[in-house]
C-alpha cells in the first residue's frame, strides 16, 4: 500500500523503525515525520528500507457549524484576524494553517456558550500578526466601532496573533477612544486542536469580560502556566515578555485591570471607564505611517538620525538607557548635537525607556539635563511599544502636527491609561 502525507506510517530502517504522521516534503529525497512527540524529523529516503502504512488518513468531510444562541444569555461580536487561535494541525506540512470556516473555532470550544452567544463573526482577514500594520488594526477597528454601535451587541472580542497583539491593543485603545463596551482582544500560544491549547480558558474568560462593565481596550490570557484563571490586563500597558509561555503576557507599570475564572471576575484595578451602552463610539484611525521606534545601544552612531530625516519621517520614539540616557559629550559617538540638529529641522523626539519597568528621569543626571534640553519629550513611564502607537497616532492629525509644543502636550497627555502617574519610583 503506497504511502501518501497524512497516513500514520512506520519508517523502517536496518536497526531501527520510526512511528509517525508522513508529512509532505519539500525536497524529494527527504521523508518527513510527525513523531508523536509532536516534533519533526527527516530522513534520506536512500537510507529507509521500507515505509508501512499503519493506519490512513481519514477523510475529512466539510461539517456545517450552526452557531447556539439562547434568548437568556448576552450578545457578543467576534473580529477574527488569524494567529495560532485561529489555525489547527495541518497533516500535510506538519505545522498549522489557517481555519478554513472560522466557526470551527467554537467546534474545538463550544465552552464559549456557556457565557454568552456569539451573534456576529466577521474576519476582515487572516494572517500573522507579524505581518499586521496599522492598516490592518484600522480595518479591525471600523469592524470593533460598528459593533459597539449596535444595541444587540454587549461587547466585541478580536482574536489575532500573539506577536504583536500588544501594537494592536494600543493601536485599538487610540483608534477607538472612549468607550461604551467593553473590547477583549485574546490569543492562544497553541494551536486549537492541542490539548495543551491555552484557547479554552482565554476564550471563556475573554467572553465573561466583554460582557462586563469594563469598557475598555484590553487583553485577556492566561495569568500563569496553569488553566487556573487569566488576567485582564490595559491595551496600553501589557507587553508580550515570553515567546512561548502561556502566561507570555504581562501588565507593565500598572495592576491587572481583572482576574477573572471560572466563579467570575475579581476587579483588581477600580480605575476604568464603566460602561455605557447608550453612548456612541466614534473612531479616530488618524495615523502617521513615518515614525520610527529606535533601541539605542553603547557606540552607535547617530547619523542613523540623518537617515530617517532624509527618508521624511516625521518622528521618532529612542528606547534610551537607564533613567533616559544616550551618549553625549564624552563619548566618540555624542548624539547631543545630532539630536540638536534633527529637532529643529522639526522632526519630534521621544524617549522611552529600554528597561521596560520604571519611570524615565531625565533630571537626575547631568547627561540626561543636558539632553532634554535639546527638545527631546520624555514619555515617563509610557512602554515603547505603546509611545511608538501613540506618536504615529498624534502626529497623524495634522492640526496637531505643525506645533511640536501641542504634540508634547497630546503625548504626555494621559488618553487611555498609557502613563501611570501613580506609579512608585
Amino acid at each position: 500500500m503506497e504511502a501518501k502525507f497524512g497516513d500514520y506510517v512506520e519508517v523502517h530502517f536496518v536497526k531501527e523503525i520510526y512511528e509517525g504522521v508522513l508529512l509532505d516534503s519539500p525536497e524529494s529525497g527527504i521523508v518527513l515525520l510527525k513523531l508523536d512527540n509532536g516534533y519533526n524529523i527527516g530522513f534520506k529516503k536512500k537510507e529507509i528500507s521500507e515505509i508501512k502504512v499503519v493506519k490512513k488518513k481519514e477523510s475529512v468531510k466539510e461539517e456545517k457549524i450552526d452557531l447556539k444562541t439562547d434568548s437568556k444569555k448576552p450578545n457578543i461580536a467576534m473580529v477574527i484576524t488569524g494567529g495560532t487561535i485561529a489555525s489547527k494541525y495541518d497533516s500535510k506540512t506538519g505545522g498549522v494553517s489557517w481555519l478554513t470556516n472560522p466557526n470551527e473555532l467554537f467546534k474545538f470550544y463550544p465552552e464559549i456558550f456557556e457565557v454568552c452567544n456569539v451573534v456576529v463573526v466577521d474576519v476582515p482577514f487572516m494572517k500573522g500578526s507579524e505581518d499586521m500594520d496599522y492598516l490592518d488594526w484600522k480595518n479591525v477597528g471600523r469592524s470593533v466601532e460598528r459593533f459597539l454601535n449596535d444595541k444587540n451587541v454587549s461587547g466585541v472580542i478580536v482574536t489575532q496573533g500573539t506577536d504583536s497583539l500588544h501594537y494592536a491593543s494600543s493601536a485599538l485603545s487610540f483608534f477607538l477612544g472612549k468607550l461604551n463596551k467593553p473590547v477583549v482582544l485574546t490569543y492562544s500560544q497553541r494551536s486549537i486542536d492541542r490539548a495543551s491549547s491555552d484557547a479554552d480558558l482565554n476564550l471563556k474568560c475573554a467572553a465573561l469580560m466583554a460582557i462586563s462593565n469594563v469598557a475598555e481596550v484590553m487583553t485577556v490570557g492566561h495569568a500563569t502556566t496553569n488553566d487556573d484563571f487569566c488576567y485582564a490586563i490595559r491595551g496600553t500597558k501589557v507587553r508580550k515578555l515570553h515567546a512561548s509561555r502561556r502566561d507570555a503576557f504581562k501588565p507593565v507599570n500598572d495592576l491587572p485591570l481583572a482576574k477573572i475564572n471560572s466563579k467570575g471576575i475579581e476587579i483588581i484595578n477600580s480605575n476604568y471607564n464603566v460602561r455605557d451602552d447608550k453612548k456612541k463610539v466614534k473612531s479616530d484611525l488618524n495615523f502617521c505611517d513615518k515614525v520610527a521606534l529606535l533601541k539605542f545601544y553603547p557606540g552607535q552612531n547617530p547619523e542613523i538620525l540623518d537617515f530617517y530625516f532624509e527618508k521624511g519621517y516625521k518622528g521618532i520614539v529612542i528606547e534610551m538607557l537607564g533613567l533616559g540616557q544616550v551618549a553625549t559629550s564624552d563619548s566618540r559617538n555624542a548624539w547631543i548635537t545630532k539630536l540638536k540638529e534633527v529637532q529643529n529641522k522639526g522632526m519630534i523626539i521621544c524617549a522611552a525607556a529600554q528597561t521596560v519597568y520604571g519611570r524615565l528621569n531625565p533630571l537626575v543626571y547631568s547627561t540626561g539635563r543636558e539632553l532634554e534640553k535639546t527638545g527631546i519629550i520624555y514619555l515617563e513611564d509610557m512602554l515603547s511599544e505603546t509611545a511608538w502607537i501613540k506618536l504615529s497616532w498624534v502626529l497623524g492629525h495634522v492640526d496637531w502636527a505643525k506645533d511640536k509644543e501641542i504634540v508634547k502636550e497630546k503625548m504626555l497627555t494621559n488618553f487611555f491609561g498609557e502613563l501611570n502617574k501613580n506609579l512608585r519610583e
